[in-house]
């Protein structure tokens, strides 16, 4: 393809995205970030019966970072994975200026209209910040 050297991945719970962009960083040779970002936390929290809080708090970002290790293991890379908290368009673009990205992989989910219509806004905010080329992946 180009030679891309560094390749950021923006998950979104597909793992259809992060497969084709190791794919496509095994053809390449280079370099994965995978970032998923969570929402920033706001006030108080009145929850009850939740057993853990850090779970809850970090919108299952651990779990996440696990499921994304044994995915890159299952597809034989080596990936460093990174666990953001804010708005996702601007973490997308400040993780990939940040490792100083070649290229970002993004999905854009076609499930219904109203996810498709937020999940839009979030890959035209991208593709209008972004440092480098971004490629969207049908989820």
């Amino acid at each position: 393809m180009k030679g891309y050297r560094k390749i950021l991945i923006a998950v979104d719970g597909s793992k259809k995205v992060l497969t084709q962009g190791f794919r496509l960083a095994e053809d390449e040779k280079c370099w994965v970030t995978v970032v998923k970002v969570v929402p920033p936390h706001d006030g108080d929290l009145d929850l009850v019966g939740i057993r853990n809080m850090s779970d809850v708090l970090d919108s299952g970002a651990r779990k996440t970072a696990a499921e994304l290790r044994d995915i890159a293991k299952d597809e034989g890379a080596l990936v460093k994975t990174r666990i953001e908290e804010g708005e996702i368009p601007e973490k997308i673009v400040e993780v990939a200026e940040d490792e100083d990205c070649d290229l970002i992989i993004m999905g854009a989910n076609k499930t219904n209209w109203l996810r498709r219509l937020f999940g839009r806004n979030v890959v035209e905010k991208v593709i209008n910040q972004a440092p480098c080329p971004v490629l969207v992946v049908g989820a």
